[in-house]
């Protein structure tokens, strides 16, 4: 089988070794390939679902609801509705996470300005 050795999946990817084994394990990755000797081999689909885990996660997404979408795309075309509903509502907090950080932002800006002027 062709594919990725794990620490090239991880180094891809920019998760942990151990974070790709606890993906695999609670089921947000799912179907990773294996070598006749048993080692885990990545593909290029396995990749292309990481980079989405790394945006939802770096965007704040709790894993349940990582879980869930995976799960929904895995169960077909039927569920994009709610997928997209899904992400909707995370892009959604995003945002607002956003707003907040520019405003923490400013604030920041402003006290260093206030510095500069001592």
């Amino acid at each position: 089988m062709s594919g990725y050795a794990p620490s090239e999946a991880a180094r891809r990817s920019g998760f942990s070794l151990d974070t790709l084994r606890y993906y695999e394990k609670i089921g947000l990755l799912s179907g990773v390939g294996r070598t006749s000797g048993g080692r885990r081999v990545f593909t290029d689909e396995d990749l292309s679902w990481l980079v989405l885990f790394r945006c939802l996660r770096d965007t704040g997404m709790p894993i349940a609801e990582m879980c869930r979408y995976a799960e929904l795309a895995r169960a077909g075309d039927h569920t994009t509705d709610e997928r997209k509903a899904l992400l909707l509502r995370h892009a959604e907090r995003v945002e607002e996470q956003m707003r907040l950080l520019q405003r923490q932002y400013d604030h920041l800006r402003e006290k260093i300005r206030f510095y500069d002027r001592l």
